[in-house]
């Protein structure tokens, strides 16, 4: 066995453990409604992000070097971190589309009352405008 490869693997699963917690911490965050506690954002993560990246890409020649124990703990941790960024990526988008949802309420209210009242009058009333700082192109 490669002691090489057993250090470059024994780097990435430490790195694929602290990005799973990163992100374990960022769902959990979302789940109580406190987006704002996102971990996900911070500098140290994106670089941890990037690090990852970049060991695990140079990790595909060194696998068949390293031990079966240690090849077992590296496929448990990345099974760890893709579960983990799949549950990740359903709370973001479901997040994104309540808040788009909350926008698209907020704009249509708002062009409700705007709304004029169509009289039986001789004189027509103005055509109505759609909130166009709420909306752009019907997208919210």
């Amino acid at each position: 066995m490669n002691p090489e490869a057993q250090q470059k693997a024994e780097r990435v699963i430490s790195l694929g453990d602290r990005l799973s917690d990163a992100l374990d911490a960022d769902v959990a965050a979302l789940e109580s409604g406190r987006a704002r506690d996102m971990r996900m954002m911070d500098p140290e993560v994106q670089q941890l992000s990037l690090l990852y990246g970049r060991e695990a890409k140079g990790m595909e020649m060194s696998a068949k070097a390293i031990t079966p124990v240690q090849r077992a703990r590296l496929s448990q941790s990345t099974k760890r971190l893709h579960d983990i960024l799949g549950r990740h990526a359903r709370m973001v988008a479901r997040m994104s589309r309540a808040s788009e949802g909350m926008i698209r309420a907020v704009a249509e209210e708002v062009e409700r009352r705007r709304a004029t009242t169509r009289t039986y009058g001789r004189t027509p009333a103005p055509a109505a405008r759609k909130p166009g700082a709420m909306l752009y192109n019907s997208v919210v």
